[in-house]
């Protein structure tokens, strides 16, 4: 318990420490307008309270990510306490803030806009197609999940096709209705009760003296039940993504960036928002070895229930939290995928829009936009769900190394202290391209299946590949002058 709370102590002193610290080198102007208020439409640019926007930011990128991933992700090993420490403070939360304000600074740009201006043209083009893939495979698997839980809780004739087009439905309007009124109704309220049940089961542990068998006396050596198959780096670094960094927030921080009314809340809504699922993930890791009783029983529990994280949720609330904690359970299960696939498909919405140059103020410009959306989903919904989620862990992780090499150059042509992105660029660059390459053909994760130091050795190579071109294009630069922005 002890090293636990020494964890949840760490990520909050990293909000007010380092988060501060990343805030002065953006250098964020409380006088500067926003979005919000100099292109407000009444559709995405509407100004709304800053509590609204974090919560709203925080389920956005959250999900069931931060709870499903960390418990697949602390089969690993102790190791995984520091990867969602470390990696939400100085890589996850700084990706979110540095991209969130310069999409705040670009007037709502979507991330391929953002890549594109630091990166050039033909970067964007490879990123917008990249995004659009991976943002349609998550709305295809968000609907097909929820559908088929909701399926097993109703009656028969209530059947999965049933609520799969519900959902579907559900997601075409809120894609086109006007932000504040079905996702900024709604999503405070299921933001509200993710954090209330993540903090209800810390409370639970805590106040009961349920001890967490961390294991951290015996080293941080490898725990996962597949070993050598299954090393830390890159294996349990792409597991656990929500809940440390995680490139899909990049495409869901400029909704927020279109709602934001001061640019001195910037820290509490993106570094704020991902250090609060990086407290979710930690609690749900911590929960998981206490309530099977280890590394060794939570490899047995997995296996018993097919891998299936969800039942291991439910039980964990309905023994610890009661009648009321099962309810919350099914309702983050249900609920946060849902509110997944809908921002997923306003993002694709306004990415397109972006890249077309197609206005979205009228009703119909925005069903011009939405409607090869729906028919591509539609299509990828009736196709194996595994062949899709095979592809979504590294399509993820990989769009964070675009976000943080366009971070970093942005920040390096306003004079500004580049290394608070490119180290976190350089590693994640070292990581997907490892986990690629190493990741076991035809897998559920489907890599290339190289031996595991020839993947080490490919993507060190890479890593210096990208760093090298990085310092070729700022010794070019180094003669210019820029005016900080």
């Amino acid at each position: 318990m002890t090293l636990f709370l020494i964890a949840l102590v760490a990520l909050i002193a990293g909000y007010f420490i380092y988060g501060a610290l990343v805030e002065k080198v953006f250098r964020t102007d409380p006088t500067r307008p926003t979005p919000a208020t100099t292109m407000a439409d009444g559709i995405d640019y509407v100004p709304m309270p800053t509590w609204k926007v974090y919560l709203i930011q925080f389920l956005n990128i959250a999900g069931v990510g931060p709870i499903f991933g960390a418990i697949m992700g602390i089969m690993y090993g102790p190791a995984a306490f520091l990867w969602i420490v470390l990696g939400t403070i100085f890589a996850g939360a700084v990706h979110d803030f540095i991209s969130g304000m310069i999409s705040l600074r670009l007037g709502g740009k979507s991330l391929p806009e953002i890549v594109g201006s630091e990166l050039g043209r033909n970067v964007k083009i490879v990123m917008s197609i990249f995004t659009c893939v991976l943002l349609v495979m998550v709305i295809a698997v968000f609907v097909r999940t929820p559908a088929n839980l909701l399926a097993t809780l109703t009656p028969e004739h209530l059947n999965a096709t049933f609520w799969a087009v519900c959902i579907f439905l559900y997601y075409i309007l809120a894609t086109l209705l006007p932000v504040d009124k079905l996702i900024g109704n709604l999503y405070p309220l299921f933001g509200f009760a993710l954090l209330f049940m993540a903090v209800g089961i810390m409370g639970y542990m805590i106040f009961n003296g349920i001890e967490i068998p961390d294991g951290f006396a015996a080293g941080l050596h490898n725990r996962h039940p597949s070993g050598e198959n299954a090393p830390i780096f890159p294996m349990m670094c792409i597991s656990i993504a929500c809940g440390a960094i995680s490139g899909f927030h990049a495409t869901q921080s400029p909704m927020m960036a279109r709602c934001l009314n001061n640019e001195k809340h910037g820290r509490k809504v993106f570094y704020g928002a991902m250090v609060s699922e990086g407290i979710v993930a930690l609690i749900w890791a911590a929960a998981a070895i206490a309530f099977t009783g280890g590394y060794d029983k939570l490899a047995g529990y997995m296996a018993d229930n097919g891998q299936d994280a969800g039942i291991l949720v439910h039980e964990v609330c309905v023994k610890w939290l009661g009648t009321f904690g099962g309810v919350l359970a099914i309702l983050g299960v249900i609920a946060a995928p849902i509110t997944t696939g809908d921002t997923a498909m306003r993002s694709l919405r306004l990415i397109i829009a972006d890249a077309l140059g197609i206005e979205q103020k009228k009703f119909l410009k925005r069903i011009l936009v939405t409607l090869p959306i729906v028919a591509i989903t539609y299509f990828l919904i009736n196709v194996n769900f595994d062949i899709l989620w095979r592809y979504f862990a590294w399509c993820n992780q990989t769009l964070s190394i675009f976000t943080l090499w366009a971070c970093s150059v942005y920040l390096a042509r306003f004079n500004k202290a580049y290394l608070i992105t490119m180290l976190p660029a350089m590693f994640m660059t070292a990581l997907c391209v490892t986990f690629i390459c190493f990741a076991p053909l035809g897998s559920y994760v489907e890599g290339i299946g190289l031996p595991l130091y020839i993947s080490e050795i490919i993507g060190l190579l890479t890593m210096t590949v990208c760093t090298l071109l990085f310092f070729k294009w700022k010794k070019g630069l180094s003669a210019q002058i820029i005016t900080p922005a």
